[in-house]
């Protein structure tokens, strides 16, 4: 199933089921309201939503409406932690707090993608087997860092669970394709091999991980200078060109006088 939040005005955003074609939405009212109840009570919430994910999927939900990104905030926008893992293993962590896919930011930055793998309740010392059936949902995510401090992480529109992301999710690994657009021009597509469990497992080494938890797997530091004024467009996509996540529109204040 694919899971988004709608802006609200509260501070968790308002949760909606989105349809595998990412072209119809609905509120999951009656089930629950927000992301983090779904992950505190897994096992007796996800079945609910699959089945509302269903009638959606065969549109037979009389109140299902456009889905429209533009409304999103980041998912989870107060997780139970951040934490990257690096090529080598490295961790750095974080207190969790992500921005809306569009959320603009203030100023120049570097900004480094990461593969964003949300968990259940996880023990410490667990091997990345238990680790990868406690993985939940997956996203796309960006670190944004001035002079190595990072100043704000944002989240694609959409988590899913594994089983939406097709013939890409194989064996715990996705495989994929980060695409990018820089001020409107295409940049090459960069390859994704990511192994959610063993991250997971890395960050519950030594202690357990709350349901909540959002660990990274690092896709590198992007190539691109990004100046004021400009814009970047990512998103992580299928073999066949389909968006697993939905996309990440970011635009960087201009220089003001």
């Amino acid at each position: 199933m694919k899971l988004a939040s709608y802006a609200d005005g509260s501070r968790d955003g308002h949760l909606v089921v989105v349809s595998r074609d990412l072209t119809q939405a609905h509120y999951a009212n009656g089930i629950a309201t927000r992301l983090q109840q779904v992950l505190d009570d897994w096992g007796f919430v996800a079945p609910q939503l699959e089945d509302l994910a269903v009638q959606l999927n065969h549109g037979k939900l009389r109140h299902a409406f456009p889905f429209e990104p533009a409304k999103c905030v980041a998912p989870l926008p107060r997780g139970c932690g951040w934490a990257v893992v690096d090529a080598d293993g490295g961790v750095q962590r974080d207190a969790g707090n992500f921005s809306a896919p569009q959320q603009p930011l203030r100023a120049p930055a570097e900004g480094r993608p990461a593969l964003a793998a949300i968990a259940g309740d996880l023990a410490a010392a667990s091997d990345p087997a238990a680790a990868l059936d406690a993985l939940r949902l997956l996203t796309l995510a960006i670190d944004w860092r001035v002079d190595d401090e990072l100043i704000a992480t944002q989240l694609a529109p959409l988590a899913v669970t594994p089983d939406e992301l097709g013939a890409g999710w194989s064996a715990g690994r996705l495989q994929a394709r980060l695409h990018r657009l820089h001020n409107g021009s295409r940049q090459e597509p960069r390859d994704v091999d990511a192994k959610p469990g063993a991250a997971l497992a890395r960050l519950a080494r030594l202690r357990p991980l709350r349901s909540g938890q959002v660990a990274g797997i690092a896709l590198g530091a992007l190539d691109l200078a990004l100046a004021a004024g400009d814009s970047l467009h990512l998103d992580l996509k299928a073999a066949e060109g389909a968006s697993l996540f939905g996309a990440i529109d970011l635009d960087i204040a201009p220089d003001t006088p």
